[in-house]
């Protein structure tokens, strides 16, 4: 690779960086070629985009980015691919799941909403952590459930209401 196509590809990693909420780090290696195929049509089918990187043009982007991410250059050996994905939790599972019949990936580390994980150790905390869409869904429904209760407590106090006036308009008739 040329010294000006690591320019853009820096550029492009940086911004994809500086753009995302939310990205693993993963050791793919030692995987073989159905496997890792395996693994990306898993990636695809779950909208996560999976690129194995040199090391050190991952660190020279991560740098570049503006996000604090020296935390992660020790892990930066061996290996590294990095999966983005909108929904922060869907790498963690997609991981979790893969590796019922691979030993691999391994996560290195991951990076979501501002907070950095680091280690295989990880990932069962991961797997739980809800995304954003989830937390508004919560959110929503703790709103409603007053609403709702109120609702229902109207609703019910009516149809008594009606039931003991119909009685007695039959006793009295």
């Amino acid at each position: 690779m040329k010294k000006e196509e690591k320019t853009q590809f820096i550029d492009s990693l940086a911004a994809q960086l500086q753009s995302a909420g939310s990205f693993y780090l993963t050791d793919t290696s030692t995987l073989n070629a159905s496997t890792t195929s395996r693994l990306r049509r898993a990636c695809f089918k779950r909208n996560v985009k999976l690129r194995v990187v040199k090391n050190t043009l991952l660190r020279k982007a991560m740098e570049k980015s503006g996000k604090s991410l020296e935390e992660f250059y020790p892990i930066l050996k061996g290996t590294t691919s990095i999966m983005f994905s909108e929904v922060s939790n869907d790498p963690a599972r997609l991981i979790k799941e893969f590796r019922r019949t691979s030993p691999k990936p391994i996560l290195k580390g991951a990076f979501i909403e501002e907070t950095i994980y680091l280690g295989d150790d990880q990932l069962d905390i991961l797997v739980n952590v809800k995304s954003r869409v989830e937390l508004i869904g919560d959110l929503v429904g703790l709103l409603q459930s007053p609403a709702k209760n109120v609702i229902s407590a109207l609703q019910s106090g009516g149809g008594k209401l009606a039931g003991i006036v119909k009685t007695l308009s039959e006793k009295a008739a």
